[in-house]
């Protein structure tokens, strides 16, 4: 993938945000996000033991990620226009999350010693700029027996699939896979698929989220 395209898309998405915040109340929106999480956190707990002792990464976390829904673990949550968000938008504020480290920084560039116990990329891996090397950096920063949380927009077709990566049909996602091959780039990097679950059924796409151990 070119690094335009890639930045195209990054600017696109903050445009996104933008104009999807733009009418919503903030409290509202945030506590619909918060259970939004928390159904996620739910069913990622029946193959995943979450308390308040272990070290958790977002990465790709966006201004509402799964840490606004967990105030009692140490968070680091990474995300290249984390700076955007705050100056841009009205509903995101380091200062409101006191356990959270943000660090703005792509997937592939995020540097860091610690080992997560727990390591989330919600629906972000396929805006990455180099895929091969953000599935490298999910596997580096996951503790020995640590695991890992994934959401992914799965295509469907593979028609529309080939289609998508000549032309910008799905511009905010530079990355276009299926199902399988998503399994692929996780088992390539030592990860054991735990269990995946289909979060939404649509057309082009279907939304899972996969549970793997390390």
């Amino acid at each position: 993938m070119t690094s335009a395209r890639w930045r195209i898309a990054q600017w696109f998405e903050l445009l996104w945000w933008k104009n999807y915040l733009r009418d919503k109340n903030k409290e509202e929106y945030l506590g619909w996000k918060k259970n939004y999480w928390n159904n996620i956190l739910s069913l990622v707990s029946n193959e995943i033991e979450l308390n308040p002792s272990k070290t958790i990464a977002d990465l790709g976390c966006g201004p509402a990620g799964v840490f606004i829904a967990l105030p009692e673990n140490r968070v680091t949550a990474v995300d290249p226009l984390i700076d955007d968000y705050e100056s841009q938008t009205p509903f995101f504020s380091k200062s409101d999350y006191p356990n959270v480290a943000f660090v703005k920084s792509t997937i592939e560039e995020f540097e860091t010693r610690e080992k997560f116990n727990l390591v989330f990329c919600m629906n972000c891996i396929n805006h990455v700029h180099d895929i091969e090397k953000g599935f490298e950096k999910l596997k580096d920063i996951c503790a020995d027996n640590g695991n890992l949380v994934l959401s992914i927009d799965a295509h469907n077709f593979s028609f529309f699939k080939h289609l998508f990566r000549l032309i910008p049909g799905d511009i905010l996602h530079p990355h276009q896979y299926d199902l399988q091959e998503y399994k692929t780039f996780l088992e390539k990097q030592g990860f054991e698929i735990l269990k995946t679950e289909l979060l939404k059924g649509e057309f082009f796409f279907n939304h899972y989220v996969m549970m793997a151990g390390k």
